[in-house]
């Protein structure tokens, strides 16, 4: 399997993972508050990625020029969780998740202008009108357009950083030891954050439940994004993060009852178009490929 291949592969199964994740998520906030649901997820997700790390043997603390990109790494995890979070709480789950849409647009001009990877002008074409499908779906000025919004905007400048710091890393850290450190940062963080948000709430059976889904999807999201990011062009496998679209607006639809309506859809449409185009050219099956 080409790296490009494995690397859309696992941006698809990435995004899909997240997306559920956010779901759950969603749900949890009726029963407890936001630092507490991303302690609690933190946490479970830290201590299976050391049971991860100590069979695989990979405690292996970052060295040299790898350790300020662990570090950037792993602040850029906690922000962009913290602020995608917090818009979450308070935005339809297809609307925050058509937000994040933007980023494979950054990550394509970050590729281009800082790691010296080739970008043709019909895959900058694709991503843009990818772009202009999320435009129509978020439609600036619009009610719904608040400054939740720039939240979940501020999020995807957290997960540029996340995901460009990842691909600048060397290969001898293992990528178990990588989500750990991003897993422990979010823990942290958010343990501190319960502190002062005003106590804590006992969780019910179905809270607890709840929790159990959200650490094995955080877990898999975690290790998948960490393989996508070494792997493949980064300017072509993120377009791929397009897919988490059309989860969330089925998840929406069934736990939420969010239906999306007519330029929703004709924008989720065009993200679509755009996505089995360059899949079809990555395959290729497709003469006018996207290179």
């Amino acid at each position: 399997m080409k790296d490009n291949t494995r690397g859309a592969i696992l941006m698809m199964a990435s995004t899909a993972a997240f997306t559920v994740n956010d779901s759950l998520m969603k749900m949890l906030y009726t029963e407890v508050t936001l630092f507490q649901a991303m302690f609690f997820r933190g946490l479970g997700a830290s201590a299976i990625f050391l049971v991860l790390a100590w069979q695989k043997k990979a405690f292996t603390l970052p060295k040299g020029k790898d350790l300020p990109k662990v570090i950037l790494r792993t602040l850029a995890e906690i922000g962009a969780g913290f602020f995608f979070l917090t818009s979450l709480k308070k935005m339809p789950l297809a609307n925050a998740t058509a937000i994040l849409q933007s980023l494979p647009l950054v990550m394509t001009l970050v590729g281009a202008l800082f790691l010296g990877e080739k970008v043709g002008f019909r895959r900058i074409l694709a991503v843009i009108l990818g772009l202009l499908g999320v435009i129509i779906i978020v439609r600036p000025g619009a009610e719904g357009f608040t400054i939740y919004s720039l939240l979940a905007f501020t999020a995807v400048i957290c997960l540029t950083l996340r995901d460009t710091a990842t691909r600048m890393m060397s290969f001898s850290i293992p990528s178990v030891t990588v989500a750990l450190a991003g897993s422990l940062g979010v823990t942290v963080f958010s343990g501190f954050g319960a502190v002062f948000e005003g106590g804590w709430h006992s969780l019910s059976p179905r809270a607890g439940l709840l929790f159990g889904g959200v650490i094995v999807l955080l877990v898999f999201g975690y290790l998948s994004n960490v393989l996508t990011m070494r792997c493949g062009e980064l300017s072509f496998v993120a377009p791929f993060r397009y897919t988490s679209l059309f989860w969330a607006i089925l998840l929406g639809f069934l736990f939420f009852g969010e239906l999306p309506d007519l330029l929703t859809l004709i924008g989720a449409g065009l993200v679509v178009v755009t996505g089995v185009i360059t899949l079809g050219g990555l395959k290729g099956r497709v003469k006018r490929s996207l290179r």
